[in-house]
């Protein structure tokens, strides 16, 4: 298959997603045959991520579990993912939607630096994924609702920044953290307490965002916590000046036990 040509007047340019729709194969052309009943379709859901700052930039962390209705379809699902080298998107929803928009995204972000030869704004990514997620605005609609957090070290302005989504392709930045997910709530109350006037060094960023998770799988029963004895942690990473960093399961693993060890005989017989 050929590279597809365009006139002058048709050309989408470093649009990745405007070449696909030009040539009829858009992922986001629904036919008749996506006319379903959300009641009768079972799919994997993530839950509960989280963003927040910290000294050097911005943390990422999900959670492992999937859930179809009242059933764990997934232990080790991954919720946090690297858009390109300087920004992540941590995803929340139908699950199979929301890796298969990440994937398209990280492929947008790569067209775009390859046509155009420098790197899209943070700016500029942020409204990119807000318009993939209005375009899946039909299947949100139909139960498959896709609601991510992106995050990045914005290289223009030398810090790190958060943007929050609804399932319109609503863009909103925050100013110190966001949570989303069914357990979104309870991890938000954890950060909120966490957080401080003087910023959180990366331990204790680490730390907090264990911690948020692990109380928020206390409370939701769709948000998976640290498994130790499975050896299942949730994914977090930070995103600095030195780019998109995944911190090692050995790390995570330390830290579980430490956030447990804390917890011991909190909470009585609730």
């Amino acid at each position: 298959m050929s590279f597809p040509l365009f006139s002058p007047i048709d050309d989408p340019g470093p649009s990745f997603l405007g070449t696909l729709e030009k040539v009829g194969l858009s992922p986001f052309a629904y036919g008749e045959s996506a006319k379903f009943s959300s009641e009768v379709l079972s799919v994997p859901h993530g839950t509960t991520i989280v963003a927040f700052k910290y000294e050097d930039g911005v943390v990422m962390a999900g959670d492992r579990r999937a859930t179809e209705g009242n059933f764990i379809a997934h232990r080790r699902i991954e919720k946090v993912f690297a858009a390109d080298r300087y920004s992540g998107v941590a995803i929340a929803g139908a699950a199979g939607p929301a890796i298969e928009m990440v994937k398209l995204f990280q492929t947008q972000l790569e067209h775009y630096e390859k046509v155009e030869g420098v790197t899209l704004s943070l700016e500029g990514k942020a409204n990119q994924l807000g318009q993939m997620i209005r375009a899946n605005l039909p299947m949100a609609m139909q139960g498959l609702a896709v609601v991510p957090l992106f995050a990045g070290w914005d290289l223009i302005r030398e810090m790190g920044r958060i943007f929050a989504y609804d399932i319109t392709g609503g863009r909103y930045e925050e100013v110190a953290f966001q949570t989303t997910g069914s357990g979104g709530r309870d991890a938000k109350g954890t950060i909120k307490a966490g957080l401080r006037p003087t910023p959180l060094t990366r331990s204790e960023a680490l730390h907090l965002a264990v911690s948020a998770l692990t109380e928020a799988s206390e409370e939701d029963s769709a948000t998976g916590g640290p498994d130790l004895a499975r050896g299942i942690y949730p994914v977090v990473a930070t995103i600095s000046v030195n780019g998109f960093e995944r911190a090692s399961d050995d790390e995570i693993a330390v830290i579980s036990s430490e956030v447990f060890e804390n917890r011991v005989g909190i909470g009585g017989g609730q």
